[in-house]
């Protein structure tokens, strides 16, 4: 029998990435999808997933002790997603950012404790080590967040450590840059952008466009995280970054060129509220265990607008939703 999974956040972007790459890659193993399905969580993406015999969806929210505790016991290792996290939204309203990403949290770990899981893998970003002038934030950086919504990642990290140092459960975090590919909901700027562009919209820059993220193709950090679960040491952070550092305004332009278009398809908008100039990670702790990005960021870029290309079936009801 294959390793049992419990996936948080499973109808999400990396959350499904996730357990198809467990599908493609460890087939015989069975996973739990426990998802609230709120606004990114997607239905269509769920019963994609359903034609996998191996996976099993709850619908439900990782706030509820009473939910978690019955959903928990008999899993081999709970890989956890599920988290508001939209930094725009945050800044609105941050209160369901506090209570999913931290207390929610705090639920998981507890129940997966209490059910003797043997392993407990909490997803991070690299937005918890706020703005980076130069260089690169090692795990050991100080986590310095400027959102809402980062500072409650920083809290959750800090919840799981907490985990591991006293009561010696085996937690292990990840950190990992902006990623992109398929299934990405489209208030995100790489498929906003693309699905405005295919509807002939133009695309709305903050501010100059100087900002600057690194760029992890989504099957790419699946593959990380997969091989943390196997060979991640207990109690580590691990970064995991690709190195494509683009400012929003070059990654804006490879849009463009990739679909055809000029800059007059840009419509620059007032800058965000705590906008972090520079984010970057130093990932070679995760690569010393064996793993290196696959995608190059032209390749996968190519790859993701194909996708959205083919799949408005998926993504229009989303941006009609959204307007």
């Amino acid at each position: 029998m294959g390793r049992r999974y419990l996936v948080t956040g499973g109808a999400g972007f990396i959350g499904s990435n996730f357990i198809r790459h467990l599908f493609t890659n460890e087939p015989d193993a069975t996973v739990t999808n426990l998802d609230a399905l709120t606004y990114a969580g997607v239905p269509a993406t769920v019963a994609e997933l359903d034609e996998h015999p191996g996976h099993v969806f709850v619908k439900g929210d990782i706030r509820d002790p009473e939910l978690v505790g019955e959903v928990m016991p008999g899993h081999d290792v709970v890989v956890h997603f599920a988290a508001e996290s939209h930094v725009d939204r945050s800044i609105v309203g941050p209160a369901p950012f506090l209570e999913t990403n931290f207390v929610g949290t705090g639920v998981l770990l507890d129940a997966a404790l209490r059910s003797e899981v043997p392993r407990f893998i909490h997803v991070s970003t690299d937005e918890v080590y706020g703005s980076l002038p130069v260089g690169s934030a090692t795990e050991d950086h100080q986590l310095d967040p400027s959102s809402p919504y980062s500072s409650s990642k920083a809290g959750s990290d800090l919840l799981a450590r907490s985990y591991h140092v006293t009561y010696g459960y085996d937690v292990v975090v990840t950190r990992c840059t902006n990623n992109y590919g398929p299934y990405q909901f489209p208030d995100k700027v790489i498929p906003l952008f693309v699905t405005n562009l295919l509807q002939g919209k133009k695309v709305p820059l903050y501010g100059d466009g100087v900002n600057e993220r690194d760029w992890l193709y989504v099957d790419d950090h699946c593959a990380a995280l997969h091989l943390v679960v196997e060979k991640g040491q207990t109690g580590e952070v691990y970064n995991i970054g690709s190195g494509a550092h683009l400012s929003n305004l070059d990654l804006t332009r490879a849009i463009l060129e990739h679909l055809g278009l000029d800059e007059s398809w840009i419509d620059y908008v007032p800058d965000r509220p705590g906008h972090d100039l520079r984010y970057s990670l130093d990932s070679s702790k995760v690569s010393a265990l064996g793993w290196a990005p696959a995608h190059d960021f032209t390749d996968g870029l190519e790859d993701t607008i194909a996708w959205y290309r083919k799949r408005a079936d998926w993504w229009e009801p989303l941006k009609r939703d959204l307007s």
